[in-house]
């Protein structure tokens, strides 16, 4: 099943970036340490992908119960910059770096909506994946079309220094 016409989204212009809001650090994810434990900043940022595809360009939730395809990760960098506690409300920020027929790079910043505080970054690589297949698939016209077109956006967005950051210890 191919999804001839887009269910959702939009066709721009897109933010640059694109904020996502409303989120709320929820008190299972609270580890013994007092703050949001590591695995749920992934849940986080997974929830806010969701909101970002789903809303703008239309190949989120709706898209994959529709098209028989669907947005799989199969790569993710996060960088942890300040912890984020129990009821603190946070946004995310993404930027489109890269893109081709069936894989998009993103950037994702999470700020605390408290004091605007940088929180985490993620950097993934995310792939259209056949329901039928279980193999990657080109997206449809009409989203290779949208997701040009935010690339394009986010392209004039300032570089990033924890863009393509790798892991490493440093030395004196």
């Amino acid at each position: 099943m191919v999804a001839e016409i887009p269910q959702s989204g939009h066709d721009g212009p897109y933010p640059a970036p694109v904020d996502v809001r409303g989120f709320t650090v929820r008190p299972d994810w609270i580890d013994y340490n007092g703050h949001m434990n590591v695995g749920y900043y992934g849940v986080a940022f997974d929830q806010a992908l969701d909101v970002m595809l789903e809303e703008h360009l239309g190949t989120g939730k709706t898209y994959a119960e529709t098209a028989g395809a669907g947005p799989y990760i199969l790569q993710s960098h996060v960088q942890f910059r300040r912890e984020l506690l129990e009821g603190e409300g946070f946004r995310v920020e993404f930027r489109l770096l890269d893109h081709d027929a069936k894989r998009m790079i993103y950037f994702a910043r999470m700020f605390s909506e408290r004091d605007d505080a940088l929180c985490a970054t993620q950097e993934a690589l995310l792939m259209n994946v056949s329901q039928q297949t279980g193999r990657g698939a080109p997206f449809p016209d009409w989203a290779q079309a949208r997701i040009a077109r935010m690339a394009a956006a986010h392209g004039a967005l300032p570089p990033d220094p924890a863009v393509g950051a790798r892991l490493a210890i440093r030395r004196a």
